[in-house]
């Protein structure tokens, strides 16, 4: 019994650092052996969300978490339309027609971004500075009427696991890849670096909205992982309100929205309406609808 509730921890210290690392690699390895940057990078997302899966499973943090395949067919229809798709698209309509217009202006666009840096330098430099630009759109979404009533959709489930990362309206996934991905395209920052960017995007979202009871430690003051993430995905507004960050958690601690609370697992997620719905064209129709979000359940309770 000691050994399995010591290696159920030593699991759950080292498992995000390894699969992190592991992504890295194999998107190192593949890009080495000639593959294309965007198919060597997704390869290693998909093997990371392979681990994560089998992770949840293993070491959960709450056995009640585990989807039904209702909610597995409507997160991955969002995460194939929302994520993947629609970035696409955003990329050649919304880059394209920026740099034509920029282009007669003869900005210095190209000469911004400090290429000659080492790469993980400039992935760090990406986190930080997209980060900046999304925390502030993440309080608005959560403080403004007509930008709640989309991240509602994102707020909406009452149970995290890694593939409900992807559960946002496609208008404000726009706005936050006008944010956190669209600069970098305009000033010209190198495909490599991009993509190792797309990387850790991608894997530490899994993580932090992942059903495995993993430990952080000093890393909940860097980057935004599960333990801090739960907290913002709480029924209870004083705890939602609380770290906004996307990837890092560094403007949370720098504006005094961290929280962390000791010894504590948090309570009921999602939505104050119950009955808030769940599937994928009842939430791209739900913003329409102003208060959606806060009507009671139809039981009353």
């Amino acid at each position: 019994m000691r050994l399995i509730q010591s290696t159920r921890s030593i699991t759950s210290w080292t498992v995000y650092p390894a699969t992190m690392v592991a992504a890295f690699i194999i998107n190192a390895t593949l890009l080495s052996a000639g593959l294309p940057i965007l198919s060597a990078s997704y390869v290693a997302v998909v093997v990371a969300a392979g681990a994560v899966t089998l992770f949840e499973f293993v070491i959960p943090y709450d056995k009640t978490w585990q989807p039904r395949w209702t909610d597995v067919k409507n997160d991955l229809l969002f995460m194939v339309a929302v994520q993947m798709v629609l970035p696409q698209l955003l990329g050649l309509l919304l880059a394209l027609n920026l740099l034509g217009y920029l282009e007669p202006l003869d900005l210095p666009l190209s000469d911004v971004w400090p290429r000659t840096l080492p790469l993980f330098v400039q992935v760090a430099l990406m986190l930080v500075v997209a980060e900046l630009l999304r925390y502030p759109l993440h309080i608005a979404a959560h403080n403004t009427k007509t930008l709640w009533r989309l991240h509602a959709v994102h707020h909406s489930p009452k149970k995290l696991y890694w593939l409900n990362v992807g559960r946002f309206h496609p208008v404000e996934k726009a706005l936050q890849y006008s944010l956190d991905t669209l600069p970098f395209i305009l000033i010209g920052v190198g495909a490599e670096a991009v993509a190792l960017y797309f990387v850790f995007y991608a894997v530490n979202g899994f993580y932090q909205h992942s059903n495995v009871d993993v430990r952080y430690g000093l890393l909940n003051y860097l980057v935004s992982g599960p333990e801090l993430h739960r907290w913002h995905h709480s029924k209870l507004v004083d705890e939602s309100n609380r770290n906004y960050g996307n990837n890092l958690i560094v403007w949370d601690l720098i504006f005094g929205t961290w929280f962390l609370p000791n010894s504590a697992r948090v309570g009921e997620l999602g939505l104050k309406n119950r009955d808030y719905p769940l599937d994928f064209l009842g939430q791209m129709s739900a913003p329409l609808t102003p208060g959606l979000d806060k009507k009671p359940p139809s039981n009353g309770s």
